[in-house]
């Protein structure tokens, strides 16, 4: 760092040569000269900045107006012939050094006379004036005599002795400064005396003199240190050493004010020499701080002052910053302090993280660690270099944080993420960045994720609630990236692929959960949520959607169970419906949910033809009857198993009328009844009053045939026999007539299970508050067999979307090998799938002649065109 002398002084006019000692230094240094409080040794007096100038400003405008007053009586003044008239004579005293140049270019053009009398000035130069003549009655104008100006014939001698007298002027008031007594001379004195020497061309003598003079003042100071430093403390030698700086600073400045000139004119001007300034601080370098002794004492003393402050103990911050500025002052702070003083910070914070990070749970020892680089940046900002800030900070972090980065995480993060402690997760995140150790918090990160996700989804005890407890697993883990990882990419890829890694781990089942969630939410009757709720969760649903592997697989289950809210008309909202098929759409194309909008459209064009029907003649021959039919195209829908029943003449007779009426506008075409999804509404009078049971087709086949039985009861046989119902099918009916809350049916022997020894009758004491009953929800249940159905089919199309992979890759490549082969195939198909099961449809092309080995190498493939 550069030296720069204090702000300069200058000196200020006193009525008299007496000064008093002020209670308070008021000296003017610059930003390096240390400040203190209050000091026992008093300055001799205070120095004004800029008075200095402002006198020399004030005597060169007295100057330039005697000069014109000069020159204008000069030139008014007219000479006669006779004797002149005695006049006064004008004099004048100069006392600026600019003032004698300009007169020096016209020495030795003067005229002497009679009548001029000469006054030396305080340069020794001698101006004579003519008077001028007093004016006559004469009348016109007179003739002009102009001043002249002329040099000393015999130039003025110094006392051989003049330099140093004066010298001894100056030595007396520096010493005095020194001594902290009062000066006997004016600062402006002193001043003139310095700048008169400086005339005389004594600069390099005195500049030498007064060198010595502070050489000898500092070194009885560095010995009078030494002496005492054995009988001293640390800290009690570096208040000394601290009070010896703030008083040779403040005796610079004083001294340099009284040297002002010399400085300006001679240590600026000359090559090689220093400032005053700089001359003070480099005789403190060399003579106090170069002293092993003192360094030695003042590093160590340094030192411990800061350990004791990291201990608790701040009393002595000051005094450790005023020895920092002295040290930055006189270019010691590289060289001395800043090396040993990070080695001390490292080592003492290597000793402090070991003893904490095994004393203090992990958040306490996070908390420690971010209050320690708090107190670290703050300590002794605006006093150290940045460079050693830097330097610092970095020991700390490398201390207290990297060295444990490793241990801490493994003991504590996963406990941390499960309390789900967003203070503790944020401040983790933002201790880990300053080491970069981001990568190893997402490690653990994407560990903890993948191994919770896989508990979730690998125990078939939780399939009833998986989705649920997977939305708020993610939503809790988006919770903590956003709020508490500043939304990083890092850690949202992280999340984004441990949640893909872990939801396929059971390969179909999330998928076919994750559509079946959906159909639990979008079913009617589901009251616990908002249209705004209801339209947040399935935001969320897509999201587990990305992740799954199986979409074919979601694909199949979700139309299953579309296809049941649409036709059972147990869907909560149509809005609801439309918003997940154009986000399906939007997520997987127009390809995925072309079926799904068939669906759609199917109902739509249903209600126009049943208007047209109920607009016609036919409705007519079904008086009495409320027909609904929905006319579905096969190929949009779930493919459903034939169902057979006895259908009762009245449902049969409306059938046939209905399928009159369509085929007579539809030529060509062909309805197939499909009765598992029929569904209807029966009126049924008992004691207690009539009730309207909202009964499937197969439920109220059975139950009309209680019509003609009376009050007899049917057995299992007899009413699978009248009804031709399939009996899985038709145990399923009985048990929710006869089982259910509404038991509109007496089974005997009571039980929740039927057998086909079981006999029925009409329950004749059935009582219910509601006069529309629902008793046909068992359609909306999915069987064991619908679901083994939906799995096959799913294996079936997989099956041909494989074979028909390998054809396109073959025709377009003729020949692959078997590795080639099975790469471009996991590349192009969208589900997961084993690469035994991909061999298994290689042979089969094989067998179809659609492939062929190659004679030669068995792992080759040709395709046969």
């Amino acid at each position: 760092m550069s030296n720069r002398a204090p702000t300069e002084a200058s000196p200020r006019k006193r009525k008299s040569s007496s000064f008093a000692r002020p209670s308070e230094s008021g000296s003017s240094s610059s930003s390096h000269s240390p400040h203190s409080s209050s000091s026992s040794n008093a300055l001799p007096w205070t120095v004004l900045p800029n008075s200095l100038e402002n006198s020399f400003a004030r005597a060169r405008e007295i100057d330039t107006k005697r000069r014109r007053t000069l020159s204008n009586s000069s030139d008014n003044t007219s000479q006669s012939t006779h004797s002149p008239t005695p006049h006064k004579h004008n004099t004048m005293s100069i006392g600026h050094s600019n003032f004698f140049t300009d007169i020096g270019s016209v020495s030795g053009l003067g005229r002497s006379g009679p009548r001029t009398e000469g006054v030396t000035s305080s340069l020794g130069l001698s101006i004579a004036s003519k008077s001028p003549i007093r004016r006559t009655g004469v009348q016109g104008k007179q003739p002009v005599k102009k001043l002249v100006i002329k040099n000393f014939t015999v130039t003025p001698q110094l006392p051989e002795d003049y330099e140093l007298k004066t010298w001894n002027v100056l030595q007396q008031a520096v010493q005095a400064i020194q001594q902290s007594k009062p000066v006997e001379s004016s600062l402006e004195e002193l001043y003139k005396t310095c700048e008169n020497l400086c005339h005389q061309k004594f600069g390099d003598n005195l500049y030498k003199r007064l060198s010595a003079e502070v050489e000898s003042h500092v070194q009885n100071v560095v010995d009078g240190l030494l002496n005492k430093s054995e009988n001293k403390s640390e800290e009690s030698f570096l208040e000394a050493v601290h009070t010896a700086w703030s008083d040779h600073c403040r005796q610079m400045v004083m001294i340099r004010s009284i040297f002002l000139y010399l400085d300006r004119t001679f240590a600026l001007q000359t090559l090689g020499v220093s400032t005053i300034w700089e001359l003070g601080l480099d005789l403190w370098r060399r003579l106090a701080m170069n002293s092993l002794e003192i360094r030695s004492k003042v590093l160590g003393g340094i030192l411990a002052l800061i350990e004791q402050e990291r201990s608790g103990d701040t009393s002595s911050h000051l005094l450790i910053v005023s020895l920092l500025r002295m040290l930055t002052d006189i270019q010691m702070y590289n060289s001395v302090f800043e090396i040993p003083f990070l080695q001390a910070s490292r080592l003492y914070y290597h000793v402090d993280g070991e003893q904490n990070v095994h004393a203090r749970t992990v958040p306490e020892y996070l908390r420690y660690a971010q209050r320690r680089l708090v107190e670290e940046t703050g300590r002794f900002e605006g006093h150290l270099d940045k460079s050693t800030r830097r330097s610092l900070i970095a020991a700390v972090e490398g201390e207290l944080l990297e060295r444990w980065t490793d241990m801490i995480l493994q003991k504590g993060f996963e406990t941390v993420m499960q309390d789900h402690n967003l203070v503790d997760l944020k401040l983790w995140y933002e201790l880990m960045m300053r080491v970069n150790g981001l990568e190893k918090l997402s490690f653990h990160f994407g560990n903890y994720v993948k191994k919770t996700g896989k508990a979730l989804v690998a125990d078939p005890s939780h399939d009833d609630s998986m989705v649920e407890e997977l939305l708020k697993f993610k939503l809790g883990l988006d919770e903590i990236v956003n709020s508490c990882f500043q939304n990083s990419d890092l850690f949202l890829n992280v999340l984004k692929e441990c949640f893909e890694a872990f939801i396929n781990t059971r390969q179909n089942k999330p998928a076919e959960l994750v559509a079946k969630y959906l159909d639990l939410r979008l079913r009617s009757g589901n009251k616990d949520l908002s249209d705004e709720e209801l339209e947040s969760t399935l935001d969320r649903v897509l999201i587990l959607f990305r992740y799954i592997q199986g979409k074919d697989v979601f694909e199949a289950f979700y139309k299953r169970d579309l296809a049941k809210r649409l036709l059972l008309n147990k869907s909560a909202s149509f809005d609801a419906e439309k918003s997940m098929l154009s986000k399906l759409k939007a997520e997987c194309g127009s390809g995925f949910t072309t079926k799904l909008e068939g669906m759609f459209k199917d109902m739509d064009t249903s209600k126009d033809i049943m208007i047209n029907f109920r607009a016609s003649k036919m409705q007519s021959k079904i008086a009495g009857l409320d027909l609904t039919v929905n006319v579905l195209t096969q190929g949009n829908w779930p493919t459903y198993p034939p169902a057979e029943a006895n259908i009762p003449a009245k449902i049969s007779h409306c059938q046939e009328v209905f399928k009159e009426f369509y085929l007579s506008k539809h030529k060509g075409k062909r309805l197939m009844w499909q009765n598992s999804l029929g569904h209807s509404v029966v009126k049924a009078t008992f004691p207690s009053g009539t009730k309207e049971l909202q009964l499937s087709l197969f439920q109220a086949i059975v139950a009309l045939l209680f019509n003609e039985t009376g009050d007899s009861s049917l057995s299992y046989k007899e009413i699978q026999q009248l009804s031709n119902i399939e009996p899985k099918e038709l145990s399923r009916t009985l048990q929710s007539l006869a089982c259910g809350k509404y038991r509109v049916l007496v089974k005997n022997p009571k039980s929740k299970d039927v057998s086909d020894t079981d006999t029925f009758k009409f329950n004749e004491d059935f009582t219910a508050s509601l006069t529309r009953i629902k008793i046909n929800s068992i359609q909306l249940k999915e069987t064991p067999e619908e679901n083994s159905s939906t799995t096959e089919r799913i294996f079936q199309d997989r099956q041909f979307q494989v074979d028909a992979a390998v054809v396109r890759i073959m025709k377009t490549r003729k020949q692959l090998s078997h590795t080639l082969l099975i790469s471009e195939l996991f590349e192009q198909l969208k589900f997961a799938i084993k690469s035994s099961d991909l061999k298994k449809r290689i042979e089969s092309l094989i067998d179809r002649d659609y492939l062929e080995r190659d004679k030669t190498d068995s792992t080759l493939y040709k395709y046969v065109a």
